[in-house]
C-alpha cells in the first residue's frame, strides 16, 4: 500500500510537470515564424511535443475504467464520437434499437454503450461514447477512456452539430491528432527498422521537398536512434516521420454525420453535401 500510494504520489506531481512543458512547447511553437531558417528547430521541438504527449496518454494503473470494457463483436467496430447532445444517442437508439440514454441536457452518456447493426450482411458494432470536450486529449471529461476506445476501432462516425460543423470538426480531428490517431489518411510510405550496431544508413528514393537529411538526423537524435535503417519512399514532412519514429499512430476512416440540419439553409445542406466523407 505504501508504494501505490508513493507512486500515486509521484503521479500527481509527474502529470502537471508534462502538462507545463506542453504548453511552453506550444508556446514556443507559436511564437516562430516558419520558414527554411526555422524548419530544424520546428522539427526538434515537434518530436519534443510528440515524446511528451505520449507520457500524457501511457496507461494508468486500473485500465480503461468501468463501463468502457466492451468486447469487440461482428465484422467491424464503429466509435461515435462527438460533443455532448450531438445526437449520438438518438443515432445508436434508431439504427440499432438499442436503449442509449438521450435527453436535452448535455454529459447524458456516461459510458459506452455498444449496439450493433446489419449492412450488406456484415455486422457492424457501433460505441456510444460519452461527449468528447476540449482537453479531452489530457484526459479532461473521460477522454482518455473515450480516446482509448476510438483507438480499438475500425472507423470513427464524427457526429457534429450541422450549425458548427466546421469549428466542431477541427476542435474534435486536433483532440484525436493529439492521441495518436489520424483520420482519413494512409501510413506514411517509408521503412524504418532499429538495429544494434551500423550506424544510420539513410536513403530515400525521390525527391525530398518538405525535409531534409538534416532534420531527418536531429529527429533520429532527439529519439535516441543512433543505429537503423530507414527509406523514404514518399515525400514526407516532420509530422510524417515522428509519426514513423512513434510507432503507435492508429489511421482510421472517419465519416462525418452531420446532424440538426434543420437549421441550415438549402444553400448550406448543398455545401455540406460536396465535402469528402461527409453525409
Amino acid at each position: 500500500r505504501y508504494y501505490i500510494f508513493k507512486r500515486y504520489q509521484r503521479s500527481l506531481i509527474t502529470m502537471p510537470g508534462v502538462m507545463e512543458k506542453i504548453r511552453d512547447i506550444e508556446m514556443e511553437m507559436g511564437r516562430t515564424q516558419k520558414n527554411k531558417a526555422t524548419e530544424h528547430h520546428l522539427g526538434l521541438l515537434k518530436a519534443k511535443l510528440a515524446q511528451l504527449r505520449r507520457q500524457l496518454m501511457e496507461p494508468k494503473a486500473g485500465g480503461k475504467g468501468e463501463g468502457f470494457d466492451v468486447m469487440k463483436s461482428g465484422d467491424a467496430r464503429i466509435a461515435l464520437i462527438g460533443y455532448p447532445s450531438v445526437g449520438k444517442s438518438s443515432f445508436l437508439n434508431k439504427v440499432c434499437g438499442t436503449k442509449s440514454e438521450a435527453a436535452a441536457f448535455e454529459f447524458t452518456t456516461l459510458t459506452c454503450i455498444p449496439g450493433m447493426v446489419n449492412f450488406k450482411d456484415a455486422k457492424l458494432q457501433l460505441l456510444d461514447l460519452p461527449g468528447i470536450i476540449e482537453g479531452a486529449a489530457t484526459g479532461k471529461g473521460r477522454g482518455r477512456q473515450v480516446i482509448a476506445v476510438a483507438r480499438s476501432s475500425d472507423m470513427v462516425l464524427m457526429m457534429l452539430d450541422a450549425a458548427k460543423g466546421e469549428i466542431q470538426k477541427k476542435k474534435l480531428t486536433k483532440e484525436l491528432y493529439d492521441c495518436g490517431i489520424r483520420l482519413n489518411k494512409r501510413s506514411p510510405d517509408v521503412y524504418f527498422k532499429k538495429k544494434k550496431t551500423g550506424g544510420v544508413k539513410y536513403n530515400s528514393t525521390i525527391k525530398l521537398t518538405k525535409i531534409d537529411e538534416r532534420i531527418v538526423r536531429s529527429i533520429l537524435q532527439q529519439y535516441k536512434v543512433h543505429n537503423c535503417e530507414l527509406v523514404v519512399r514518399e515525400d514526407i514532412d516532420t509530422d510524417d516521420l515522428i509519426d514513423v519514429m512513434e510507432g503507435n499512430r492508429k489511421y482510421l476512416t472517419c465519416l462525418y454525420v452531420y446532424n440538426k440540419i434543420d437549421n441550415l439553409t438549402i444553400e448550406e445542406i448543398g455545401e455540406i453535401s460536396k465535402e469528402m466523407n461527409s453525409v
